[in-house]
Formats: C-alpha cells, sequence, structure tokens
C-alpha cells in the first residue's frame, strides 16, 4: 500500500504543479481583459483581492497560529514589507508589459531568472558555485548581450522582472514563512496603498471598475482568485514533489508566455534574438544538467552513509552476543 500511496502523492503533485505553472504562464491572456483599466488599477485590483482570498483560504484552513509570532518580531516585518514592496514592483511590470506588446520580453525575464537568482546567491549570500554553474551564468551573459544588440538596448524589462522576483526569492528565504501565510503578510501590507490608490482613481473619475459594466467589475475581483490559486496549487505541489522535479516544473510558465507571444499576440521574433533565447536555454540546460547530476550523487551518497550506519549497527549488536555467548561458555 506504502508504494501505491506514494505513487498517488507523486501524481497529485505533478497535477498540482502543472496546474500553478500553467496558470501562470496563461498570465498573458487575463491582463488584456481588464483593458481600459491602466496597469496601476489592474495592480491595485490584484492587492486588495489577493488579500480577500488568501483570507477566505486561511479561514477555511484555520491557520491564524503564525500571525501572533510574526507581529512580535520587528525585523521580521521589516523583511515581509520589503517583500511586499519588491513583488509589488514585479506584478507592476509584468502586467504593463503583457499589455503593451512585451509578453516575449516577459518569458525572457522569467527565463534568466534562474541566473539571476545564482548571481544575488554569490554577491549577497557569498555562496560558492561549482564549475557547470559558472559556465552557464557566462553562458547567460553571452545571452544578454546578444539579445541587447538585437533588441537594439538591453532588454530591460526582462532584466527587471528577473531581478525583482530573483530578489523577491531571496527575501522569502529570510522571512521563512510558507507560500500561503507569506502572501497574506504581504498582501495585508499592499492592501492599504492599494485600497487607497482605488480611491484616489474613483475620486478623480478615472476609475474603470464600476463604469466598464458587471463583466468588467468580477474580472477585477477575479484577480484574486488567480493569484492565490496558483500559489496554493504550488504549495501542494512543493510538498510532494523532490525540490529537482520542481524546479523542472518552474520552466513550463515561461514556456507557455513564450508560446503566446510568437501565436497569439504575433511579436516579431528576428534571427538576433532567438539567438539570445538559444543562449539562455543553453544555460538553462546547463543548470538542470548539473542540478541533476548533484542530486544523483547526493541520494548515492545518502544510500552509502544508510549502508554503513546499517552494517555498523549490525556488529555493534552483534559483538556484545558474542562476548555474552563466550562469557557463558567459559
Amino acid at each position: 500500500m506504502e508504494p501505491q500511496k506514494s505513487r498517488n502523492e507523486t501524481r497529485t503533485g505533478l497535477l498540482c504543479g502543472v496546474l500553478a505553472y500553467g496558470i501562470w504562464g496563461l498570465f498573458p491572456l487575463y491582463w488584456p481583459l481588464l483593458e481600459p483599466a491602466g496597469a496601476l488599477e489592474i495592480l491595485a485590483h490584484r492587492m486588495v483581492w489577493s488579500l480577500a482570498a488568501v483570507v477566505v483560504v486561511l479561514a477555511i484552513t484555520r491557520r491564524w497560529a503564525w500571525i501572533p509570532p510574526l507581529l512580535r518580531q520587528p525585523r521580521r516585518l521589516g523583511m515581509v514589507a520589503l517583500g511586499a514592496l519588491v513583488i509589488s514592483a514585479n506584478w507592476g511590470i509584468y502586467i504593463w508589459a503583457v499589455n503593451s506588446g512585451h509578453v516575449v520580453e516577459t518569458s525572457l525575464g522569467y527565463f534568466i531568472n534562474p541566473l539571476v537568482t545564482i548571481g544575488l546567491g554569490v554577491l549577497v549570500l557569498r555562496e560558492r558555485l561549482r564549475p557547470a554553474q559558472w559556465a552557464a551564468v557566462a553562458v547567460g551573459v553571452a545571452a544578454v548581450v546578444v539579445l541587447a544588440i538585437g533588441y537594439g538596448k538591453p532588454p530591460w524589462i526582462a532584466l527587471a522582472i528577473a531581478a525583482t522576483f530573483s530578489t523577491y526569492s531571496l527575501v522569502k528565504k529570510k522571512v521563512g514563512l510558507d507560500g500561503l501565510e507569506s502572501m497574506a503578510a504581504e498582501t495585508a501590507v499592499q492592501f492599504l496603498p492599494a485600497l487607497g490608490l482605488l480611491l484616489f482613481l474613483g475620486a478623480q473619475g478615472k476609475s474603470t471598475f464600476a463604469a466598464e459594466g458587471v463583466g468588467h467589475s468580477l474580472l477585477l475581483l477575479g484577480t484574486g482568485a488567480i493569484t492565490a490559486l496558483p500559489l496554493i496549487s504550488f504549495g501542494a505541489a512543493a510538498v510532494r514533489l523532490p525540490l529537482s522535479v520542481t524546479g523542472m516544473l518552474q520552466y513550463l510558465a515561461p514556456v507557455f508566455q513564450f508560446a503566446l507571444g510568437l501565436t497569439v499576440f504575433h511579436e516579431a521574433m528576428p534571427a538576433e534574438r532567438w539567438a539570445g533565447f538559444a543562449l539562455v536555454w543553453l544555460a538553462l540546460a546547463m543548470l538542470t544538467w548539473d542540478a541533476l547530476r548533484t542530486a544523483r550523487h547526493a541520494r548515492a551518497e545518502l544510500r552509502a552513509a544508510q549502508e554503513r550506519a546499517a552494517t555498523g549497527n549490525t556488529e555493534n549488536t552483534i559483538a556484545p552476543q558474542a562476548t555474552e555467548a563466550t562469557a557463558q561458555h567459559s
């Protein structure tokens, strides 16, 4: 029964992971539906309704115990506020870029995110890289140079998305909250500024919430659900899947975004951009190969250590028995 249960858990984890990254990858189809709302108004609605959605989930699951300890830790609260600020910038850039016709470049941002994360690890956490990781970073830098030549300028949107999301990941690591709790804390920080912006837009007659019909209002309300649902699905996947599998699944989102940019939004992809993306994909392939190889070696070392421990325990058990038998015989 245990192997069957393990297979079911893995299958559930894969489904949840694909659902999470699939929704994130299909986001470019949703944001244009919210026009004529501008990027700032969409962002504010996303913050307000995301908090509402998360509070509902917390109420259903009764997961409130993490709040009092967090409130007693000012330093940790400061990190939560920093995380909220950085992810707000990431969301705002992404929404604006999609609705301005830069879907392919947003996908590039999430493709190069692992490379930027590695760079932050070296610069901020003083991590040491393996040779394959250094090679992947070098190929990634070459890709950015090629893309800058192709675009006629550095791919600022992609770089900004990667930088903000990598910084957000680093901050989340230091805060140490689970996905749902982290989102609740961050959207609680975002709530008042976002609500203030919406009230200001309404007072100026620039709000589209009640001016574009019921359908438009419902789509704005839906920004909370489509933000919370993939996060909850990701949390379910993360506890059921090995980190190596989750790492592979993360590429689904930018792959979907890239495909949408080409097939739905018909964005241009001249030869030099293809060359730049090919270099990025090569760098990611190198990182993935290195991660899988390292994980395989780690598992082999763990098995060897367990076998040595088991052998040692057996010897320790036999030795006293032999000593006792000798004593009785004498």
